[in-house]
């Protein structure tokens, strides 16, 4: 097991260990976080700034969303590792919504690209599309919150977790292709928006559903930190210790 190493009081009156390589490289993922999610934002608003004010705005604002969003994430991640001793989790919640932040994005882009060049915004082809982003953001979320968000490193075999990740991830793809449906077919564009607008909001709040669908299951099923034999991160991200049986 890790040598545990004392808290020490920082001015604001939090107990925080001394930060660590660890620690150091959780922020630099942060800022890596933020710088691509603003290029993302760049290529989505560049696609739909001609039929939105919003858009347009965004677009011509890329460069300071590419200084902005790496501040503001690594500002909420240290605020996150302050706070963490009055609110178990935090630490690991923040890292996986900055991850869960790049996943919505990285689907928003994929599908925003697909239907800008293909043009198909509604029915069930648009659907198709959806299932496309979805499933390629699904794949950039194992390989963060595995290495990243959860840190896991032994314990549960391959195969078990891939499967259970898969289940969860499937499941969570059902949850998001049937608010994304109710909000294209269903509900429709509302207050005079765009249909190709309207298919990023209804992907906005499919994002939102999976998003709290799947950090439950990551959390306490895939990557559970309980497992035996398993590698558990400490609260505030400073050390990694082992789970004995």
């Amino acid at each position: 097991m890790a040598e545990q190493r004392a808290p020490r009081k920082w001015k604001c009156g939090f107990p925080v260990r001394p930060l660590d390589k660890r620690g150091k490289t959780d922020f630099a993922f942060a800022l890596i976080i933020g710088g691509v999610n603003a290029v993302i934002i760049y290529f989505i608003a560049r696609n739909l700034s001609a039929e939105s004010p919003l858009f347009r705005t965004l677009f011509h604002s890329y460069r300071s969303l590419l200084v902005l969003l790496p501040v503001v994430f690594m500002a909420g991640l240290v605020t996150a590792r302050l706070l963490t001793s009055l609110i178990p989790f935090l630490y690991q919640f923040a890292k996986f919504s900055l991850v869960g932040s790049m996943n919505f994005l990285v689907d928003m882009g994929i599908l925003n690209s697909l239907i800008f060049y293909t043009g198909i915004c509604n029915g069930p082809a648009q659907s198709g599309l959806k299932g496309v982003s979805f499933v390629l953001a699904a794949v950039n979320s194992y390989f963060w919150n595995k290495f990243w968000t959860f840190t896991r490193r032994s314990g549960k075999r391959l195969r078990t977790e891939v499967y259970q990740f898969l289940v969860i991830s499937t499941s969570g793809f059902f949850v998001n292709l049937l608010i994304d449906y109710l909000f294209v077919n269903n509900i429709g564009p509302r207050a005079g928006i765009m249909p190709q607008s309207w298919a990023q909001v209804s992907a906005m709040a499919a994002a939102i559903a999976s998003l709290c669908w799947n950090f439950i299951g990551y959390k306490f099923i895939v990557f559970d930190a309980g497992a035996p034999g398993q590698a558990v991160m400490q609260p505030d991200g400073t050390g990694i210790t082992e789970r004995n049986g």
